[in-house]
């Protein structure tokens, strides 16, 4: 695992996306996660489309359904994924400017909470389905994540995590030059490999249904980012005095070092689909 040389927590992740937030919506517009170019033609605004679709159809989705979404940021992918598969959603954020843009945006059967997934308050097997895109990396207790998500899920319960990964056995000068700075600078308390998540899944109680790793078809919207933040800070002067004088404006040194990241191997971007186990009735109907 991991972790960056100052310790980051909820505080510190609610904090970098309130401050920043002006930022997030200028740049990565509404939904905060990365764009998969499955066909490499899509616009940016249909890669984004696509994660969220490649959720929704690993999760197998039914109407009226009951979903979670942990770390919702403003609501986007809560809002779509309520909207073409006719579920329920509930989602997550530590911003308050996250849930202040969702409120004011509001969707049939979506409702968005402003509270830390790891005392979330929902009762046992009160979900069918749930996902994460790009949160985990926020998470201090990771094991807890996975905990919380396995008991809010009713058996036979989907959840598919889309995360920032480390390079499984990455040299010293990838730690410290790129995977430790990127954390510190995002305010990821940690980061971890694709055996790591699997082993805190499975602790947790999942299976592990599927796993992708789709590094190559993410790592343009890095690129994307760095044309459209240097593009703002050139004709926005908010943007620009922002930049330049915010508490969390060393996040914008992470644009080069993930752009090298994905190039070098460093990082890696996965998507897992985990499940939960029916529950076993046994001849007689015992259980």
């Amino acid at each position: 695992m991991i972790v960056p040389d100052i310790p980051q927590n909820a505080v510190a992740v609610a904090d970098h996306y309130d401050e920043l937030d002006p930022v997030y919506r200028r740049v990565w517009g509404e939904h905060v996660h990365h764009g998969l170019w499955e066909t490499g033609r899509e616009t940016g605004a249909e890669a984004v489309e696509a994660l969220t679709g490649a959720v929704g159809d690993r999760l197998r989705l039914m109407p009226g359904e009951v979903c979670v979404d942990i770390g919702c940021g403003y609501g986007s992918t809560a809002r779509k994924l309520a909207a073409t598969h006719r579920v329920r959603v509930t989602g997550f954020t530590l911003s308050a400017e996250q849930a202040h843009y969702a409120a004011a945006h509001p969707a049939p059967d979506v409702d968005i909470h402003l509270r830390d997934w790891l005392v979330n308050g929902r009762t046992d097997a009160s979900a069918d389905a749930a996902w994460a895109i790009e949160s985990s990396e926020h998470m201090v207790d990771k094991p807890g994540f996975f905990a919380e998500a396995h008991r809010v899920l009713s058996p036979g319960g989907r959840f598919v995590v889309c995360a920032w990964l480390a390079e499984t056995d990455a040299n010293g000068w990838k730690v410290r030059h790129l995977l430790e700075p990127i954390c510190r600078e995002g305010r990821l308390p940690s980061m971890g490999t694709r055996e790591e998540y699997e082993a805190m899944a499975m602790a947790a109680g999942f299976t592990i249904a599927g796993y992708e790793d789709v590094s190559r078809s993410v790592a343009r919207t890095w690129t994307i980012c760095a044309r459209r933040l240097v593009k703002a800070l050139l004709l926005d002067r908010g943007t620009r005095r922002l930049a330049l004088g915010a508490r969390n404006r060393i996040f914008v040194l992470s644009i080069p070092r993930l752009i090298l990241a994905y190039r070098t191997g460093a990082m890696r971007y996965g998507i897992f689909t985990l499940s939960k186990a029916r529950e076993h009735v046994a001849p007689g109907g015992e259980r």
